[in-house]
């Protein structure tokens, strides 16, 4: 094979890889957000069946919790991204600017769950409430068994 040749194959390639890799990467996140719609799924089974939702009480708890979920999802966006910005070339006094932000963000976590806490008791009662916080932490942890145990399982047992 001439040198010519090689680099014309070798450049066909890399053209191709170029034309593939948007469409794999849109098929991965394609995946991974149905993948990620289906762990929603399974945690409103789980939290719905853990909490004995009434359906009149699952119309007003679902979209207060939702809205609870997406704010506490942001703290903690905010959060791992101050903890992952720790370098070595970082000073003392912005390692502890950057711990105090961490904690700062930690602090309003706590306010947002006390502020929920006070909302969901208006929608369910306070026994409720007691068992959604365990369901969420049961699910988590079952989640976390799962993917260390290979996660080729079905959806998270709802009972």
């Amino acid at each position: 094979m001439s040198v010519l040749s090689f680099l014309f194959r070798l450049l066909s390639l890399a053209a191709a890889l170029l034309v593939l890799a948007p469409a794999a990467h849109a098929q991965n996140g394609a995946r991974r957000g149905q993948r990620l719609g289906q762990l929603e799924n399974a945690k409103i089974a789980f939290i719905t069946n853990r909490v004995s939702l009434t359906q009149d009480q699952a119309q007003k708890f679902w979209p207060l919790y939702n809205e609870f979920s997406t704010r506490r999802r942001e703290l903690n966006r905010s959060g791992r991204l101050l903890r992952r910005d720790v370098t070595e070339g970082m000073t003392d006094p912005q390692i502890r600017d950057n711990f105090t932000q961490a904690f700062n963000m930690r602090q309003q976590e706590l306010n947002l769950e006390k502020e929920y806490f006070d909302k969901f008791q208006k929608v369910i009662s306070l026994r409720q409430v007691a068992q959604l916080f365990q369901a969420e932490r049961d699910f988590t942890k079952e989640v976390i068994k799962r993917v260390a145990g290979g996660g080729g399982q079905p959806a998270i047992d709802t009972n």
